[in-house]
């Protein structure tokens, strides 16, 4: 039980507090509800179809492909991979956690996971088609040029201001 209180602590935190504010307030407590369902909802629906494509990667990928090609010796391939596999993706940014931690335990590069993540979460294509019609292409190259710059700068300062025991635990945890 002590296990299960220190493990969900958060959310019985929030829950207590979604209460209160039922009780206090039930308008906002309504709202509070109902936008804590559609969270729920939206995530239930996500996070199967994730979970389902990272076994098929664990499964398909083995370890020697990953680092070949994501690895920390891809260079230039292992960096364009890491993008196409980012802007491809679907889903909100929180599911490409799990994805990471996928390619951390099969191999891939920190810095590769990093730009990864930037990709997930800024350089989508069906995002840049819906912007390119929406504000125009001049509009979605400049954004997206600044956005691989930035997500370039992000991934290597990350990567150079990890030390070898935050490296280590970081592979620990996604073992």
């Amino acid at each position: 039980m002590k296990d299960f209180l220190k493990r969900y602590k958060i959310l019985l935190i929030l829950l207590a507090l979604n209460i209160g504010i039922g009780i206090a307030l039930p308008e906002i407590g309504a709202k509070s509800f109902d936008l804590t369902k559609a969270n729920l909802i939206e995530m239930l629906a996500v996070i199967p179809p994730i979970f389902i494509l990272l076994g098929l990667l664990d499964v398909w990928v083995d370890r020697a492909t990953m680092i070949k090609y994501t690895g920390k010796d891809a260079g230039l391939k292992g960096i364009l991979i890491a993008f196409l596999l980012g802007s491809a993706a679907a889903g909100p940014l929180y599911a490409a956690f799990p994805v990471a931690g996928v390619m951390i335990r099969k191999g891939s590069s920190l810095f590769n996971v990093f730009i990864f993540i930037g990709a997930w979460s800024t350089t989508k294509i069906p995002m840049l088609t819906f912007e390119a019609a929406s504000l125009g292409p001049a509009f979605t190259i400049t954004r997206l040029i600044l956005s691989v710059i930035g997500i370039l700068l992000i991934a290597a300062i990350s990567d150079k201001a990890l030390d070898k025991e935050q490296r280590n635990k970081i592979f620990e945890l996604n073992k």
